[in-house]
């Protein structure tokens, strides 16, 4: 029997790295400097230098990052905030968290990042910042941004957690906007060995103030200046992300190979229905995800597809079955079902294929095989 052939595999890009995360776990567990301690210093430095920033802040989680982040900024009550109904709730639940009234826009068809032409209708005299997602490992356009942010006056807060080094029209995430949300959640594209996050920013204040707020609003211990909370990276996780870093654009390199080649080996079955997001940056997507839409055209509904590349040993996701305003928490917003017509279309087709560094041909060859397969057996059987 054949192999499994995981979403992601972790292990496999861990035992590479196992020495010098070994040695760097170790040495942090000698020194003992658990809380922001030197490692969490350098990686910060590093990490804010890679994306093309001045300053990075280490934080707790990636969702954290989005709340401390808009409240490092000066968002808050009052303030209304564009962001995408096609996200990840972290999205959502950081701007509420934030103190801010999140205002839902569509999302384009196919690419599935945010419509900047339906984020422009929304803007109110309340709107004071948009949050781009750069959605799967694709950088939402810099220029129509940067266009978008001076016509209207509007703060740019990226959303790059699934866009570590991602590039788009010679910019980087983390580099268009007043500062950036990153997560290094372990599956990120740079994971760590649990939850963690950073806002990079070119502002020496907006990184004061973060600094303060993740560390109970304190600027210097026991002097607490307004109110914060706990939300620190460990120095043990900013030890271990500083080990993966170098390795990250080698990384994200393989991930734009797997990603070329599953585009050719898909286009055949587009005929049936298998339609892959856009991409419209080039070698500049990051590909977090590869992402596919199981159209009307598929003879089989997206569960009998996964069902059948799960028969076949392949692993499979979904990024995202439930847009933001369609959540049961967040009814209370008033949106319905019908007001985002891309998002709660791509909510019903998308599906995440295998990727990652290290993957090899022949398993990107049985994955597209195993689909080839299953979406044949209809044709094959009424003939």
């Amino acid at each position: 029997m054949s192999s499994p052939i995981p979403l992601t595999d972790l292990a496999l890009l861990h035992r590479s790295l196992q020495p010098q995360l070994e040695a760097v776990i170790q040495t942090a567990m000698l020194q003992g400097d658990f809380v922001l301690g030197g490692a969490l210093l350098d990686f910060e430095i590093a990490f804010a230098r890679a994306c093309g920033s001045e300053h990075g802040v280490g934080v707790g989680s990636g969702t954290d990052a989005i709340t401390l982040g808009l409240r490092a900024c000066g968002i808050g009550q009052g303030d209304e905030v564009l962001l995408p109904a096609n996200t990840f709730v972290a999205t959502l639940i950081g701007v509420l968290q934030s103190g801010a009234t999140p205002v839902l826009v569509d999302c384009e068809p196919d690419t599935a990042l945010i419509d900047l032409v339906a984020a422009e209708k929304a803007i109110t005299p309340r709107t004071r910042a948009i949050i781009p997602v750069h959605l799967y490992g694709q950088m939402v356009s810099p220029r129509q941004l940067l266009d978008l942010s001076s016509t209207y006056d509007l703060m740019i807060f990226e959303d790059a957690a699934q866009a570590h080094l991602a590039e788009r029209e010679g910019y980087r995430a983390g580099s268009v906007g007043m500062a950036a949300a990153f997560s290094f959640y372990p599956s990120k594209n740079l994971g760590a060995l649990g939850d963690g996050g950073m806002v990079v920013t070119r502002e020496a204040q907006i990184a004061e103030r973060l600094r303060s707020l993740r560390n109970y609003g304190a600027p210097c211990k026991h002097y607490h200046t307004e109110f914060g909370v706990n939300s620190r990276l460990d120095t043990l996780q900013a030890a271990v992300l500083g080990v993966k870093l170098p390795h990250l654009p080698h990384w994200n390199r393989d991930r734009l190979r797997i990603a070329q080649r599953y585009d050719e080996l898909l286009a055949p079955l587009q005929f049936a229905g298998i339609q892959p997001i856009t991409n419209v940056s080039g070698g500049g997507h990051a590909y977090h995800l590869y992402v596919v839409c199981v159209t009307n055209a598929c003879p089989l509904e997206r569960v009998a597809l996964q069902a059948a590349l799960e028969s076949r040993r392949v692993s499979t996701g979904i990024h995202y079955p439930v847009p933001c305003h369609l959540q049961p928490a967040f009814r209370y917003l008033g949106y319905k079902l019908g007001d985002f017509p891309n998002a709660e279309r791509l909510s019903h087709q998308v599906l995440s294929l295998p990727i990652y560094p290290g993957m090899t041909d022949a398993q990107i060859q049985r994955v597209v095989g195993a689909i080839e397969a299953a979406v044949s057996a209809p044709f094959s059987v009424s003939c």
